[in-house]
């Protein structure tokens, strides 16, 4: 049996270090001078490392980082079917165009919606894929939850078969994003092998008076509650933006911003930037809100607030907010951190800040 495999080396790097992407050579070098270290790579990494041998199943795949040196590193074995010195979006549509001439059963592919739409460009829905998430931006119904979860999604795929769904593929203005807006529309669709509890839906979205309302009262809440001398971690979203002009602060709707006794210390922060502001004021808290239907409140579009992070204000003081409206569409909360252990220790059920000193348990998978 063969599979097709393919990494985009630089998704995802623009995440930690405060920016919206890394579509185009710019995004890219900005992101390098920014400390970017590549994660693609042991997003895969997660995933194959768990994956059961299955006799005959060979992976065809790009050379070098675009999964040739994963697959030998885990003795995993492969063929590869293109190569290129500085992958880019061209490449992974080459590999992909090869996977389908070869007739590969299904194509895995490490990335964010800008990869989704390079793969689709070069198979459209004449195969299934899966999508192992490590971009910035996710909104696309492709991917699995996390990369354990795209292992179990494969296995159960080529041992017992699962139905196959057209989920859609979301194209994001990439221009409009770094600069905080968020302009989507539907590209176009892929089959995905489909198993509800392992695959996240397409981003939700939710306006209305009686939404802004419920942001209203949240905000509300957390203002009342916010103390002198304490950091205050405001991750993107439009909750957040209420909460910030509650206290009559600029925020930065699609960053992350840190807030001290009133003013912005941090506006569109960076992981480094928060590891600074944290060494001087340790006493803080972190307000996020998860996507809405998808339900991730960590590792979606705030990657600068980083595991690492999370550890330094203490599991404790992380405060997830989030519309009534929304919640309802929003089955349960899930986290991807890229820290196995600390994913583990936020599971369970939380208490989720929904309304003026009101609470809801939700579970977080």
């Amino acid at each position: 049996m063969l599979l097709g495999l393919v990494i985009n080396p630089i998704s995802g790097m623009g995440g930690a270090v405060g920016l919206k992407g890394t579509d185009g050579p710019e995004a890219l070098s900005e992101a390098i001078r920014r400390g970017a270290k590549p994660s693609a790579g042991s997003r895969m990494r997660q995933m194959l490392s768990l994956l059961p041998r299955i006799d005959g199943l060979i992976f065809l795949t790009g050379g070098g980082a675009m999964g040739e040196d994963l697959l030998r590193d885990l003795s995993i074995e492969h063929e590869v079917v293109h190569s290129s010195e500085s992958p880019s979006a061209a490449d992974t549509k080459a590999c992909c165009a090869i996977f389908l001439d070869r007739g590969v059963s299904c194509i895995l592919f490490v990335g964010g919606d800008g990869t989704a739409r390079d793969v689709m460009d070069a198979v459209d829905e004449k195969v299934p894929v899966i999508g192992v998430p490590s971009g910035v931006k996710m909104h696309s119904a492709v991917f699995a939850n996390t990369p354990g979860e795209a292992n179990i999604l494969l296995a159960r795929f080529l041992t017992s078969g699962l139905p196959l769904r057209r989920s859609e593929v979301m194209d994001i203005d990439e221009e409009a994003f770094r600069e905080g807006r968020l302009s989507a529309r539907l590209y176009g669709h892929l089959l995905t092998p489909y198993e509800v509890t392992l695959v996240q839906p397409m981003k939700g979205d939710y306006e209305g008076a009686s939404v802004e309302e419920e942001k209203e009262a949240i905000a509300a809440y957390v203002a009342e509650e916010m103390r002198p001398g304490v950091l205050y971690i405001l991750g993107p979203g439009t909750t957040m933006e209420a909460v910030a002009q509650r206290i009559g602060v600029a925020k930065t709707l699609l960053g992350v911003d840190a807030v001290l006794d009133g003013k912005v210390v941090a506006a569109d922060a960076g992981e480094a930037d928060l590891e600074m502001l944290l060494s001087s004021h340790p006493v803080a808290k972190i307000f996020v809100t998860p996507i809405g239907a998808q339900g991730f409140f960590l590792g979606r579009g705030n990657q600068q607030i980083s595991a690492r992070i999370v550890r330094k204000v203490g599991i404790e003081n992380l405060v997830v907010l989030a519309a009534p409206t929304k919640l309802r569409e929003t089955r349960v909360l899930r986290v991807d951190s890229g820290d196995a252990e600390l994913d583990r220790s936020l599971r369970g059920f939380r208490n989720v800040v929904v309304g003026f000193r009101m609470g809801a348990l939700v579970r977080v998978e």
